[in-house]
């Protein structure tokens, strides 16, 4: 009981570094607004059903604020993870679409996000704040980035970029993500064509 108690304390201490309670306000442009629940990626479904443990339901909390040692971490992790992984297909990889998969060595969008989202929840951040999140290129191609929610806004961790970026600076239009409070379930994101439009041209 002791040796269990003292690892909570550690895990506790950790995260302490990396977020802080915040009851400050968040400008509602510096975070997505989400509706109704939508459908779910049929990549993601089937990820579930083999991951059970990572697609169930979470507390409703208010984002955390991020401590610049946490930003460090964010920031190195995006970095690593788009330098260690080798973009391909699904085709390439499994001769076939919407495999969703934590990578070795190579995978698409997708897979970069899964990654970077386990990662980041073994260094103490909330699933709850780590989103897998639809956009659209302005080519119109369909892409997935992790939508990290923090009380200084929501900011996008993107195999395309190794900056970490403000969502309403990067140049997509937001579909859908991950529900903050299910792992499993999916929201829709009513703001994002706004963004698009407001993005072009930074």
């Amino acid at each position: 009981m002791a040796r269990m108690i003292g690892a909570k304390a550690g895990a506790a201490a950790v995260l302490a570094l990396l977020v802080s309670s915040s009851s400050a306000f968040t400008a509602p442009a510096l975070s997505m607004k989400t509706g109704g629940v939508t459908s779910q990626p049929i990549g993601h479904y089937e990820f579930c059903q083999t991951h059970k443990s990572e697609c169930g339901p979470g507390a409703r909390t208010a984002p955390a604020k991020v401590t610049e040692f946490g930003w460090s971490v964010i920031r190195e992790i995006n970095v690593r993870v788009n330098r260690d992984i080798t973009p391909m297909t699904d085709k390439e990889l499994y001769g076939k679409d919407e495999v969703w998969a934590y990578p070795d060595n190579a995978g698409d969008c997708e897979d970069f996000v899964l990654l970077k989202r386990r990662m980041l929840m073994q260094k103490g951040f909330a699933a709850g704040d780590l989103l897998i999140t639809v956009v659209r290129k302005p080519d119109g191609e369909g892409h997935a980035v992790l939508t990290l929610r923090t009380a200084q806004g929501d900011y996008i961790l993107d195999n395309l970029n190794n900056e970490v970026k403000l969502w309403t600076k990067t140049p997509y239009r937001y579909l859908k993500r991950q529900a903050s409070f299910h792992a499993g379930r999916w929201v829709s994101i009513e703001n994002g064509d706004a963004v698009m439009v407001s993005s072009v041209g930074q």
